[in-house]
């Protein structure tokens, strides 16, 4: 059984796994779920803890690597005012006037993220031969961001961690254990969710950003004149006398703008509004006034020797030289971090479940941490994953410098490919015309192309392990995907439709007994086979016969009262059709419950419910090399069981086996 969906949600249902999910034939007409009837000033102020976690801390390391990472360039006025012009502009345009004011309009019901984006690509584009180049990219996109959510909780945690250097070099030693301490108690209380902490996040961050700005002015007021960086001009003199160096420096400049996707993913959390009001308000001025007085610093230095011990971590030598302040900045950076790191835990977690919903994924342990929030979830397998890999960076890397030359390819990839999907949908589906479309897609493409190029030359210093991270996770979705489809193409062609069955029961042929059977079925239209099993060993046929199909719509949520569609076939068979969101997890007891509201009978301790199990058999046969097949057959025999994930209780059902020839 699988959670497995078609590609398109207007396309016909694939015929697969009896008891997992169909996919669903139309996207109904159904209103956005939201938060925006709530006040949005909280919600703007949760916002700064979840959605401007990972851009916030970037002044911990991004101008620092400009001057002192592996493309540095040498510290003098003009090249600080180059790249202080192009982190000004690249926050303007890239957030500011791509994520926020573009990009955000494509929301499917009000969720955001690389796979709603995917969504909302009309179902007949998907299907043509550009279409699944489209959808490959998006799931491409899409497992590149836990390449970033390994990276990003190492980076962060580290470069807080070294602020302690600045206090004394008695600490170097400790700061890769300190790290690894930190980030294993930030994995290790994800089991009980982020409710309560979640609490403290929003209120946290915005006395880090008050920072921000504080230590910010403190820097411009060494030099005011740093602020004529803002124009533009700066920043094409800075390429016309750095030429290549300056290009390679913009690998290091993208790291300021590395949140951009979190935006985009964690729209539905707080809706656009809070987002938008968050960052015009607070987030870009507090940010813009320390990067200029990070510049500002850096100027001032009378020396060549001075000049280089601030850019070794010129965020710190920002605060004033006392060591209880340098001691409460390090701790607030660091529970910034542990934030930040969060917030991508977090979103790794809800990807997981997206994928999980619209069949690129095979079924994993989701624990709901919150009674009350949706959104709270935690997947244990995936926790694991990333601490092992996160830890394991920060013992490969050991140092925030070496860690940003492996950062940025992924999320510069993502950005691409966001934009040329976000480009699609507002040419398909907001019939935005191409002379102003075209223009605009450019001027994004060219800054995103841009960024890539100069972050791909660092594969060979570590920018290999997130494409590689990614890379195996896109094929491990694709084997998914594509086995899916083939065992569907399988059963599809053994399938009796369901209404000839009803029509063959005959009024003492079977024997009926009593009580419910429930076959769960991804074909609504289709005889599950577990039926016509029980059926053929037991000869007997319950008195009420539900085939019960679970479809996931392309839209984050359907209400409940217009989940459940029953239709009656006649001697006491029935087809339920139970339609969930990609944000929902399907829940038996509520089926049930959403069965007896529209009149079905139904008692618990007399229904059985009949679950098909498939033994997966590799062939020849044409679909998928055989190696891909048996990687397939182990993923389907590792999947979670549908007892557990449809949360049935385990004493009421009966499984059929079968084998399938792939």
């Amino acid at each position: 059984m699988q959670t497995g969906h078609s590609e398109s949600p207007a396309a016909s249902a694939e015929k697969g796994s009896e008891d997992g999910p169909a996919h669903a034939r139309g996207v109904a007409q159904i209103p956005p779920h939201s938060h925006h009837s709530k006040p949005w000033l909280p919600l703007a102020l949760g916002a700064l803890g979840v959605v401007y976690g990972d851009i916030g801390t970037s002044p911990l390391y991004a101008l620092r690597e400009c001057f002192h990472g592996v493309h540095a360039l040498t510290l003098n006025r003009a090249n600080v005012l180059g790249i202080l012009s192009l982190i000004f502009w690249s926050l303007l345009i890239v957030i500011s006037l791509k994520y926020l004011l573009f990009v955000m309009r494509a929301d499917n019901r009000g969720e955001g993220g690389i796979l709603a984006l995917i969504s909302l690509v009309p179902p007949k584009l998907r299907e043509s031969k550009n279409g699944f180049f489209l959808v490959a990219i998006g799931i491409f996109g899409a497992a590149l961001l836990y390449g970033d959510g390994m990276i990003t909780p190492a980076i962060s945690v580290l470069s807080a961690v070294e602020g302690l250097t600045v206090v004394t070099p008695v600490f170097a030693e400790w700061v890769v254990p300190i790290t690894i301490g930190i980030l294993v108690a930030l994995f290790l209380i994800q089991r009980w969710g982020t409710g309560g902490i979640g609490t403290i996040f929003g209120p946290v961050m915005l006395l880090w950003f008050g920072t921000l700005a504080v230590l910010g002015v403190m820097g411009i007021v060494r030099d005011p004149s740093v602020l004529l960086a803002i124009e533009p001009s700066n920043a094409v003199r800075f390429f016309l006398r750095n030429r290549l160096a300056g290009f390679l420096t913009l690998g290091s400049v993208f790291l300021v703008v590395t949140g951009g996707e979190a935006l985009y993913a964690d729209m539905g959390h707080f809706g656009k509004k809070p987002i938008q009001v968050a960052w015009f308000a607070l987030v870009l001025p507090a940010l813009l006034l320390n990067y200029f007085g990070q510049g500002a610093l850096l100027i001032s230095q009378a020396t060549i020797a001075e000049q280089k011990r601030v850019a070794a971590n010129p965020f710190f030598h920002l605060a004033p030289d006392q060591p209880w302040i340098l001691y409460s900045l390090v701790a607030l950076a660091t529970l910034a971090t542990v934030i930040a790191s969060q917030a991508l835990i977090s979103g790794a977690f809800s990807l997981t479940r997206q994928a999980i919903q619209l069949g690129y994924c095979p079924r994993l342990e989701i624990v709901h941490t919150s009674g009350e929030e949706i959104g709270q979830i935690y997947v244990p397998g995936v926790n694991w994953m990333l601490m092992v890999c996160t830890i394991g960076l920060v013992l490969g890397f050991r140092t925030s410098t070496a860690l940003a030359a492996a950062y940025g390819i992924a999320v510069t990839m993502t950005m691409v490919i966001t934009t040329i999907l976000a480009k699609v949908v507002a040419r398909e589906v907001w019939g935005w015309q191409r002379r102003w479309l075209l223009p605009m897609t450019a001027f994004f493409l060219l800054i995103d192309l841009s960024f890539f190029g100069a972050n791909i030359v660092k594969v060979h210093l570590g920018g290999w392990v997130p494409l590689l991270v990614g890379s195996i996770i896109y094929f491990l979705m694709a084997t998914w995907r594509r086995g899916r489809q083939i065992l569907a193409e399988r059963l599809a062609r053994q399938a009796l439709p369901f209404k000839s069955f009803v029509a063959s029961i005959q009024p003492e042929t079977p024997p009926r007994v009593p009580g419910t059977a429930v076959f769960m079925a991804r074909d609504p239209d289709a005889t599950p086979t577990s039926l016509l099993h029980n059926l053929k060993h037991n000869k007997v046929l319950h008195d009420q016969v539900i085939l019960l199909t679970i479809a996931t719509e392309e839209i984050p949520e359907v209400p409940k009262k217009e989940r459940i569609t029953i239709d009656g076939y006649g001697k006491g068979c029935y087809r339920v059709l139970a339609r969930y969101g990609f944000m929902q997890d399907p829940s038996i007891a509520s089926m049930l419950e959403g069965m007896r509201a529209q009149g079905i009978d139904l008692n618990m301790m007399k229904t059985t419910f009949f679950l098909g199990r498939e033994t997966l058999i590799p062939s020849k046969r044409p679909g998928m090399a055989i190696w891909r097949e048996k990687l397939f057959a182990m993923m389907s025999r590792n999947a979670l069981r549908p007892t557990d994930y449809f949360r049935i209780p385990a004493n009421r059902v009966i499984e059929l086996g079968m084998q399938v020839e792939l």
